[in-house]
């Protein structure tokens, strides 16, 4: 069956899986799709009684949860638009966005809900608790509402972006934008009614709600969600109950297993890193830690899928060598947001994969020497635009619908795209070079004692500007005129690695974590001239 709107998902998986658990708090409640069907009635019920009809918008700021699934089916198959928030939203974000999307209802977890300020709850119409699907707050309304099905091209949600370089934009994507990532995932890597989920992003993430929520969903298979955050300390024994077949993460997770576990075992001392050194022997100890690492996401694993950014190459050259069913995934929240991607058996090295299937991609401004072009896309998830910003809007979609998403690769002669890094982060040296800062930045993360860190040019010099992980360092012992010769060795060895333009000069300690956006990505914009 094709699936054009979200509310067809709900009727069609609610009845052809009734008994099924459809989403699970980790340690919690289970939800059978039966019971999502019930739940999502009795959110209509509430919406309805408030005076809210089809077209109306209702916020939903919650931490990962079953009822935040029931909440945005709720709304969006009822012909009301879902406007998701990140929790991470600082507060004048929160009614920046409230306010700016005319919300007239709000769905939101008991932490969240003391963030906003009383004149916000008060200019709603409702507000319901997601933990229990209470009211919280409501007014008296002038006329009851109604539901209403939608089409495949009416609005079903906006989504604020966090970017690193603006004020987070509304992306207006329809139920067919949506829809449209069912069937593209499913013939990227198909999933089945036996297939689990564990959940480690927010939901308001496109990525995770399109490919972790609503493909999941719409297949009849089960999702796990966390009430914490995914450290180590907690990923480890729910990873071992669960036994998720399939699971959506950002690159920092694998990144920090690969830097801690497998790479400090191997250049733990001459011995290792001889053999590690050795190509043969690489690729052999990378098997073996490999069928360990499959062991402690519980033996099920098919599909690790990666995407949000990009993923350090040591930690890539691991899983490939240790054959493990990961792949790396291209899309953007104004392409809902798949664009790229291909199932384990198919990946390539530092590549995201072809075009999804229905998908388009070119590029364009292609530099003749280094064979780099910015990324252009044509899909049937292409956003309607940006919400109330027509200029913003004509900026990134052109008048044949081609998206330009600012991204910069290369192609290959199958299709396969390498993503340099943001087309508005290249680093341009006097000399004519073109640097990209997110290909320095990911291998000196990986060194020792770096938690994140930031390429800057000055006086077109490029620097390094590093925050330290101190936890680590003074756990063995460093004091801070160590770390800074920690710091300095790390920039000789990373320059060892690195062509000679774009080599690092100087290595600056921040003592502080970078300021981040909602998405936890840096915002560059606050560092692009390292100062002194």
């Amino acid at each position: 069956m094709t699936i054009h709107t979200l509310y067809e998902l709900v009727q069609h998986s609610v009845k052809s899986f009734a008994s099924k658990v459809a989403f699970a708090m980790y340690g919690g409640e289970e939800l059978s799709y039966a019971e999502v069907g019930t739940r999502v009635k009795h959110v209509q019920d509430l919406l309805i009684g408030a005076g809210l009809k089809a077209g109306d918008k209702v916020a939903l700021l919650s931490s990962n949860m079953p009822n935040w699934c029931v909440s945005y089916l709720a709304v969006t198959s009822a012909g009301m638009v879902a406007v998701p928030i990140l929790p991470d939203f600082s507060t004048e974000e929160l009614e920046m966005i409230i306010a700016h999307s005319e919300a007239k209802a709000l769905m939101v977890s008991d932490k969240l809900f003391a963030k906003l300020a009383k004149s916000t709850i008060e200019s709603l119409h409702i507000v319901i608790r997601t933990k229990n699907l209470g009211v919280i707050a409501s007014r008296p309304a002038a006329e009851k509402g109604a539901v209403g099905i939608p089409n495949p091209e009416d609005l079903a949600v906006i989504i604020y972006t966090s970017g690193t370089t603006s004020r987070p934009k509304g992306v207006m994507l329809s139920h067919a934008n949506l829809c449209a990532q069912i069937s593209m995932s499913a013939a990227i890597f198909p999933i089945f009614p036996d297939d689990t989920f564990l959940s480690v992003l927010p939901l308001a993430h496109t990525y995770e709600c399109s490919i972790g929520m609503i493909y999941p969903f719409s297949m009849g298979a089960r999702v796990v969600y966390l009430d914490r955050p995914p450290t180590a300390s907690v990923l480890m024994p729910t990873l071992a109950e669960v036994r998720p077949s399939v699971m959506l993460i950002v690159p920092l997770i694998i990144e920090k297993i690969y830097r801690h576990q497998i790479l400090a075992k191997f250049t733990s001392s001459g011995f290792w890193r001889a053999l590690y050194k050795i190509d043969f022997m690489r690729r052999y100890l990378h098997r073996v830690a490999g069928k360990k690492l499959m062991k402690v996401f519980g033996g099920r694993l098919r599909f690790l899928g990666i995407g949000g950014a990009k993923l350090d190459g040591g930690a890539e050259k691991f899983l490939l060598e240790a054959r493990f069913p990961y792949a790396i995934g291209y899309g953007l929240t104004e392409t809902a947001p798949l664009l790229a991607g291909a199932a384990p058996s198919q990946v390539r090295l530092g590549s995201t994969g072809p075009a999804a299937p229905g998908v388009e991609l070119r590029l364009e401004n292609v530099d003749a020497r280094t064979r780099q072009g910015e990324i252009v896309a044509l899909t049937p998830s292409v956003m309607l635009g940006y919400y109330k910003n027509a200029e913003a809007t004509s900026q990134i979609i052109d008048v044949n619908g081609w998206l330009h998403t600012g991204d910069l690769a290369t192609m290959d002669a199958d299709g396969y795209v390498t993503v340099r890094g943001r087309s508005k982060n290249m680093l341009l040296t006097s000399s004519g070079q073109n640097i990209y800062p997110e290909e320095i930045e990911s291998k000196l993360n990986n060194m020792p004692y770096v938690s994140e860190s930031l390429i800057v040019l000055q006086h077109d010099k490029l620097v390094a500007l590093i925050y330290p992980d101190f936890d680590d360092a003074f756990a063995h012992g460093l004091q801070q005129t160590d770390i800074e010769k920690a710091m300095e060795a790390n920039r000789n060895e990373l320059n060892l690695l690195l062509p000679a333009y774009c080599q690092i000069t100087k290595v600056k300690i921040h003592f502080e974590e970078f300021e981040k956006t909602a998405k936890k990505s840096i915002k560059r914009f606050m560092y692009q001239e390292a100062k002194g």
